[in-house]
């Protein structure tokens, strides 16, 4: 088998439709177009959403909700994480060295995901409350 003698599987293909090509073919004069029109004429076609000149569906409806544009700066970290490096302070810096989190990051968080067995000091860290009561009963403390 080489590739310039690859073909479709028999019957996964079809014959491009050829318009306009005399009454016989069903798709003769008008080419399927029907008569007269915008959508009749060659290049005659408007932008998705327009009504004709009324004011569009889009532009109808009130705008709703809010997204946020400082939403992915924020990297989230599991407490597990934290429980895996070997350090007893733990800033963004010492996360952002041990690839806890990413480099496009600009500050962390803190979650309550996995379990934590010992006292680390959190600094600079945001935390979730859930995750600080973890922490904090493992004998840790958090500084903001």
């Amino acid at each position: 088998m080489e590739l310039n003698n690859l073909k479709p599987a028999v019957g996964s293909t079809h014959a491009k439709r050829r318009v306009g090509r005399g009454i016989g073919s069903g798709l003769g004069k008008t080419s399927g177009r029907g008569h007269k029109g915008q959508k009749s004429r060659t290049g005659g076609f408007h932008k998705v959403g327009f009504e004709g000149g009324q004011m569009p569906l889009q532009r109808r409806l009130p705008k709703r909700g809010f997204v946020s544009l400082t939403r992915g700066d924020t990297a989230e970290v599991r407490l597990s994480d934290i429980n895996d490096l070997p350090l007893s302070e733990i800033t963004f810096e010492a996360l952002l060295q041990a690839g806890v989190v990413s480099q496009h990051a600009l500050r962390g968080k803190v979650v309550l995901s996995g379990t934590i067995g010992r006292a680390v000091v959190l600094k600079g860290l945001a935390v979730t409350k859930g995750a600080r009561a973890a922490i904090e009963a493992a004998g840790g403390s958090i500084t903001e």
